[in-house]
Formats: C-alpha cells, structure tokens, sequence
C-alpha cells in the first residue's frame, strides 16, 4: 500500500515535547553555547557569511564616516547629518553580525588587511557630493542584494541568523531610499 502523504489532519495532531531528552540534549557539548545538534545550517558557510557582511559593513561605515567630514557645497549639511547617520546604523550592523558570529561559535574577522578583499562594496570616496550620494546608493544596492541572497540561502535553517539579515536589509533598503531622494533633488 502507498504511504500516505501528509494531510491537514495530521498537522493538526497534538504538540508534544519530549522535554527529558531536551534536558539531556542540552547537557552535552555545552562548550557549544548557542548552537546545539538542531542547528541545521553549514555553520562554516555561515560564518563565512557572516563576516563577509561583517566586512561590508565596516567598509560603510568608513566611507559614510569620510563623506560625512567631506561634504561640502550649497546644502550640504542634510546629506552630511544623513550620511553620519547611516554610519552609526552601519556600526549597529557591524556590532549586531559580530555578536550573532560569537553566538555561533565564530570569531569576528576585523582584520584591516583582508577587509576589502572580504567586502561586497567598494571603498570610494568621491570628488564631489553628488559622487558620495551616488557611491553609497551603489554600496546600499550591493549590500541589498547580498543580504537578499544570504537571507535566500539561509531560509529555514538558522531563523535567528536570517531574522537578523532580515533587519539589517531593512534598514539598507532605508538608506538607498534617502540616497536615492538626494539624487532626486539635485
């Protein structure tokens, strides 16, 4: 007889926790912290992940940080004040993908002497201030794109990780739209 595929009904049955062997679970390999045998990504490939975007991240936050003192002209003072702003969330995200890299057994890889080589954006720092609005539009569209992809690859495997690549991608979609707006104006 054919096996019955899985029904409505049957996903409806009682929840049932088997919380002795939870207990047990969580008393082996404890040097783990966070990541017990349920965590079903490739932790490396995450890691990786992790601290390319980690890389990224500090790549912004360097560039926003230089265009933020190097803004001048007519109505510079909002693109520079938005610019130190992106900065500060860019360290948040910087800070966040660190701690999640430690939760996961990693450590963060902040090495200036690979960090371009590691990051998806570019670091450039424009000659005038409608060059620096341009390059972080660019920079916010690749990091995007990035995030959209690890956020795909992760899926269902590590929620925690993929929740936080979701938040993060949130607020660079934000900064492409106040970089876009600037674009807009001028």
């Amino acid at each position: 007889m054919e096996q019955a595929t899985r029904t409505p009904k049957q996903a409806s049955r009682p929840f049932d926790m088997d919380v002795k062997a939870i207990r047990a679970k969580a008393r082996k390999d404890i040097e783990s912290g966070a990541v017990t045998d349920t965590y079903r990504a490739d932790r490396q490939t995450v890691l990786k992940l992790l601290n390319e975007a980690l890389a990224t991240e500090i790549v912004c936050v360097l560039r926003y940080k230089r265009h933020y003192f190097m803004a001048r002209g007519l109505n510079a003072e909002p693109v520079a004040a938005e610019f130190a702003e992106h900065a500060t969330q860019e360290q948040d995200h910087a800070d966040r993908l660190s701690e999640r890299i430690v939760q996961l057994g990693g450590e963060p890889d902040l090495s200036p002497k690979t960090l371009l080589e590691r990051s998806h954006s570019e670091y450039v720092e424009g000659s005038s201030l409608m060059d620096m609005i341009k390059e972080n539009l660019i920079a916010e569209r690749i990091a995007i794109d990035s995030y959209r992809q690890m956020i795909e690859y992760i899926g269902e495997q590590d929620t925690t990780t993929r929740r936080l690549l979701e938040e993060i991608l949130a607020v660079e979609e934000e900064h492409a739209d106040d970089m876009s707006d600037f674009l807009a104006k001028r």
